[in-house]
């Protein structure tokens, strides 16, 4: 992950993906177990070819979802971090 202030929550194998209006909705099992729903929008509309090839490339992915930690709590995984480096 790209960020130290990440906290890492779910790594998501998708295993469908539904068309929508406006976009899709993804589904699939997590790594621990759970399932998980993803619903992906867009602005703009799409183009029947454009939704095959979107809807074909999200179903043979897998998502990381992350979320950034409270800062106190960031503050102090940083200072912790800091004092490792120091010893």
């Amino acid at each position: 992950m790209a960020g130290r202030d990440y906290q890492r929550l779910a790594e998501i194998e998708v295993d469908a993906v539904t068309p929508d209006r406006q976009g899709f909705q993804l589904a699939g099992a997590g790594s621990d177990h759970a399932e998980y729903r993803l619903d992906l929008r867009f602005d703009l509309p799409l183009d029947p070819r454009t939704r095959s090839v979107l809807g074909e490339l999200l179903l043979h992915s897998e998502l990381t979802i992350a979320r950034r930690a409270p800062e106190p709590l960031a503050g102090a995984l940083r200072a912790r971090r800091d004092g490792a480096h120091r010893r």
